[in-house]
């Protein structure tokens, strides 16, 4: 009888880690057929056209930046809230700012609030690498130890000011920003290199532009190129810049 039993637990036992397997990869399959078609519709469709931005939209899997109660809008076209009243960005818009900073291999990017992390890892399969600061230590803690369980050796997380910038590692080739201030930061302007290209969502609640600089023999050129809305910039009190 004893034997009986143990033979029964055991094939529950077996069916139930066979289940949970296939469904494993069942889920799998079907996050990455709607990443793939993120990338088609909402991405590629809108003229985003640089193959290495679309391949690294293709790897990186959006749902595990996104919170458990929103894994099943990982991959709509909106952006989605995460913790400290932040949010991970419309995938689109991640990628036009991404495209839109025209980034090289080589090239040394610094990314001023972390938020999920998802941006920072699409940079870190396009660039050596990438320097990030968040304001909000819960939400730098959660996307350090995500970088580490995913393999990103090329990403270097902060908890700080990103208004400050990062002047231990300046200058840098490339600023992108996924914040608003009010006005852009001079400290970023001083820490682009010659020939760098920042990215910044500029203005108050309501009235945000995008901006794109670019530095030229030691001057700066300002490009308003699309109305965005952005959370806004915060200092380490809490307060809007």
């Amino acid at each position: 009888m004893r034997r009986y039993w143990r033979t029964k637990v055991l094939k529950v036992l077996i069916l139930s880690f066979l289940i949970l397997f296939f469904s494993a990869g069942l889920n799998a399959q079907k996050f990455e057929n709607r990443r793939m078609n993120m990338v088609a519709v909402q991405i590629e469709a809108r003229g985003i056209t640089n193959e290495k931005i679309l391949k690294a939209f293709r790897t990186v899997e959006r749902h595990k930046f996104v919170d458990p109660e929103f894994l099943a809008l990982a991959y709509n076209d909106s952006p989605l809230p995460i913790d400290e009243g932040q949010t991970i960005s419309q995938p689109y818009v991640v990628a036009f700012m991404t495209e839109s900073l025209d980034l090289e291999v080589n090239e040394k990017v610094l990314e001023i609030g972390t938020g999920s992390g998802y941006q920072a890892a699409i940079l870190a399969e396009l660039c050596d690498s990438v320097f990030t600061i968040e304001i909000f230590e819960s939400l730098a803690r959660k996307a350090k130890n995500l970088f580490d369980d995913l393999g990103y050796k090329n990403i270097i997380p902060k908890t700080g000011d990103g208004y400050k910038g990062w002047p231990e590692y300046a200058p840098f080739d490339a600023i992108i920003v996924t914040c608003s201030p009010t006005h852009i930061p001079e400290p970023l302007k001083e820490q682009l290199a010659e020939g760098g290209r920042m990215i910044i969502p500029v203005g108050k609640s309501y009235t945000q532009q995008l901006v794109l600089l670019e530095k030229k023999k030691g001057k700066i050129k300002e490009k308003k190129i699309l109305p965005v809305r952005f959370v806004p910039m915060l200092d380490e009190d809490g307060k809007k810049y």
